[in-house]
């Protein structure tokens, strides 16, 4: 029986596009306030994985359970639902919206986006004043910071967070692993997509390599993972 208290348990996952399967009878499990980092090369399935738990794509076998509630299969609006919230790689924020009306975008009415912006703002303090500013002026950074933003405005259960280091100067991926850690406090659980091993080892607790779509090894985040995750990237 499926664990309630898990935020996000996968069970022998398969899955893929058309007649081409990607994944292989994944399994992996994240605790409430546990920050698992998923590695990989670019083709390993990182990205089908994603859409197959948040329902994008359909699963070929296995479940997908969100605090205990089987999401398998379930439109991406019922995943949602359930207390998930998507950070993705591509296309995170609407451009020519403004840096407020982006963040109004994930929360259910005018006084739920009232309630939940100190929080955000407190987050991220440099949107404060920047809140009628078009989000498609910010800097790249920026941008990947008004996404998470926007994804913690309602508070999730789970979060999954798709390659938000890529292209990102250090300073700027060092802001978002210290709002990530604290995010961890609240209990929130999260699912981070990535290829940049120091910033996942930072912020996460635990790690897994996904490699030709099955998990081919993983541990916890301590003293020397990092030379045993690049032995499993540079094959």
């Amino acid at each position: 029986m499926s664990d309630p208290a898990t935020a996000l348990e996968v069970q022998n996952l398969s899955g893929g596009y058309g007649d081409t399967r990607v994944l292989h009878d994944v399994s992996l499990a994240i605790a409430p306030g546990e920050i698992l980092a998923l590695l990989g090369r670019n083709g390993m399935g990182k990205t089908t994985l994603v859409r197959t738990i948040l329902g994008f794509l359909p699963a070929r076998g296995g479940s997908v359970r969100v605090l205990g509630r089987d999401v398998t299969g379930a439109p991406p609006d019922r995943v949602v639902r359930a207390g998930v919230a998507y950070g993705p790689q591509e296309q995170a924020i609407f451009q020519d919206l403004s840096v407020g009306d982006n963040l109004r975008l994930a929360a259910p009415g005018d006084r739920a986006f009232r309630d939940a912006l100190p929080r955000a703002l407190a987050l991220f303090p440099r949107f404060a004043q920047r809140l009628a500013q078009k989000a498609g002026t910010l800097s790249g950074g920026e941008q990947k910071m008004l996404m998470i933003a926007r994804a913690l405005m309602v508070r999730p259960r789970l979060i999954v967070i798709d390659e938000v280091s890529e292209g990102l100067q250090p300073s700027v991926i060092e802001e978002i692993a210290s709002v990530l850690r604290a995010e961890r406090g609240t209990g929130t659980a999260m699912l981070l997509i990535e290829q940049n091993i120091a910033f996942a080892l930072a912020v996460a607790d635990r790690w897994a390599v996904l490699k030709r779509g099955e998990i081919d090894d993983q541990g916890p985040a301590v003293p020397g993972a990092a030379a045993r995750i690049a032995d499993h990237l540079a094959i």
